[in-house]
């Protein structure tokens, strides 16, 4: 076991006492991760300042999600390449000009692949931080703890993040966002120059033997998976050619992906990462979660803001309780799953029930004139439960072998951070509009001129009337046929999910990683050959 005394940052000069290195790095990580290409909790001013669709700016948004999930596999790569000064400064420059970039084009391809980019690089000076620090964090190297601190950091700075843009654009407007961040991350620029060292604490390792084309067939898929799910209400889903061409287009690469990876010797995830069952058993839990948590996207909102009427600043604070959840939910997973070992299979349970209370509350509580402080309790279970599963579908990755955990690592953010939020979204969207459309036509039965209860002098309001109604009953059904998805998911994880105990997972060393990816170079070097 190490001493916390030992741990030091080399890299940063010694005008830094060494028991405030570590907090430099988190200060830098903080603004890292409140970097991005856009930001979605400005998307009304976006859309309208912008003369854009809203599927437009969500498209972008994912963009920048699947650019941080294909990282995952090559972090490694560029952390022995590239001093920690030189990523830190290369990470900055190019968010700002992602930024720069975001704030004044208004055209899409260029703006969904501006933020694919800056999803790269926030995810590179992401990892370059907090990989810095890890030992800081927990000494003994236990994945459970690192790990907890990841979905406080991500999850964390996701919330500040909307309230903080929400803010900035309601008294300025949302470019002044951008130009906050720039300013910010100018600030790590000069703070890296001042403080950190020009040095390498390892030889460092070349970047070849990197399947750049897989990764490139591998964002592909993601784009136009994700494509299909965020423009398919917009387009009529198949009865679209664009639609149909992006099926057809997903399902080539797709093959010649599979193809390209059975016979080269290092693809960019190689096909034994999918025959572990953990791996693809965290990717359906990831895609129910994401199915389950869809209301959070589009009926919550549609609750405040079309029912309810709340403003822009109303609907941003209850971001607050989602912290709050999520910080208490890293809280209960540090103690259950670190100190005490609980199996994979409580947890996940527990986090799954918590979201299906989620469910279950707010399919009782929607209604015409209810306080905003009836949100608090379910946006609470929600993003505790959420917590938990997000922590142990990451930390259960460690039960594969560490030459397949990054891939391991990939293929979840794929479902995770990739596609899934996308997939979610369009599957309630397209389910609520199924049921507003009965409902409508349910409740019209008694709409005519002949009844006598019905006022004529004042059709406009029994027809606002009308379409409200409607769209509660909707919103109250899919919540009840979510909560019942949520029920099968519980017997799933019951039948399903093994008793396996956190125990004994430790982080390798740096020294044998970077000692496991010299012998993969030196093998490709003499294939090379």
């Amino acid at each position: 076991m190490h001493d916390v005394g030992e741990f030091s940052i080399p890299v940063i000069r010694d005008v830094v006492p060494e028991r405030f290195k570590p907090y430099v790095y988190l200060l830098i990580v903080i603004v890292f991760q409140f970097s991005g290409g856009i930001y979605l909790a400005s998307i009304a001013d976006m859309t309208s300042s912008l003369s854009l669709m809203q599927e437009d700016i969500l498209m972008a948004g994912y963009a920048s999600m699947i650019g941080m999930s294909l990282t995952f596999a090559i972090m490694f790569r560029l952390k022995f390449r590239f001093k920690s000064k030189v990523s830190l400064i290369l990470v900055s420059l190019a968010l700002i000009a992602c930024n720069l970039v975001c704030l004044h084009t208004t055209n899409v391809p260029l703006l969904v692949f501006t933020c694919f980019v800056a999803g790269v690089f926030r995810m590179w000076g992401t990892f370059e931080c907090n990989s810095s620090i890890q030992l800081w964090l927990t000494p003994t190297r236990d994945f459970a703890v690192f790990f907890c601190f990841i979905t406080l950091l991500v999850q964390g700075a996701l919330m500040l993040s909307g309230i903080t843009t929400v803010y900035v654009a309601f008294f300025t407007s949302w470019q002044y966002m951008h130009w906050l961040i720039i300013m910010c991350l100018c600030a790590v620029i000069i703070l890296v120059l001042i403080l950190f060292k020009p040095i390498h604490t390892m030889n460092k390792l070349p970047l070849y033997g990197i399947d750049w084309v897989g990764a490139l067939l591998w964002a592909l898929i993601l784009l136009c998976t994700t494509f299909i799910f965020e423009y398919g209400e917009h387009y009529n889903w198949f009865d679209s050619f664009w639609i149909q061409i992006a099926v057809i287009f997903d399902i080539i690469m797709i093959v010649l992906n599979i193809w390209r990876a059975s016979f080269i010797r290092h693809p960019f995830i190689a096909l034994p990462t999918f025959k572990f069952p953990f791996v693809w058993q965290a990717a359906l839990m990831a895609l129910a979660m994401h199915l389950l948590l869809a209301p959070s996207h589009s009926l919550e909102h549609i609750m405040a803001e079309s029912i309810l009427e709340y403003d822009s600043l109303h609907l941003i604070s209850l971001n607050w309780i989602s912290f709050v959840g999520i910080v208490v939910g890293v809280a209960f997973t540090f103690i259950t799953l670190v100190k005490y070992h609980w199996t994979f299979k409580v947890m996940f349970f527990i986090g799954f029930l918590l979201i299906v209370i989620h469910e279950i509350l707010f399919y009782f509580i929607i209604d015409y004139s209810i306080d905003k402080h009836y949100f608090y309790l379910p946006i609470l279970c929600r993003t505790f439960g959420m917590s938990i599963i997000a922590t142990c579908l990451l930390t259960q990755m460690t039960r594969t072998p560490f030459q397949y955990f990054f891939q391991g690592v990939t293929v979840l953010a794929f479902a995770n951070t990739g596609f899934g939020p996308a997939m979610g979204t369009a599957i309630v969207g397209r389910l609520l509009q199924v049921l507003t459309k009965k409902n409508m036509d349910y409740l019209s039965d008694n709409i005519d001129i002949q009844n006598p209860l019905l006022d004529i002098n004042n059709l406009s309001s029994v027809y606002i009337q009308w379409q409200q109604q409607s769209l509660i009953i909707s919103i109250k059904e899919v919540y009840g046929i979510l909560a019942m998805i949520g029920l099968l998911m519980l017997l799933f994880i019951l039948l399903t999910a093994t008793s396996y105990r956190p125990t004994k997972i430790q982080f390798p060393k740096m020294r044998t990683v970077r000692k496991f990816i010299r012998q993969e170079l030196t093998v490709f070097q003499r294939e090379q050959q």
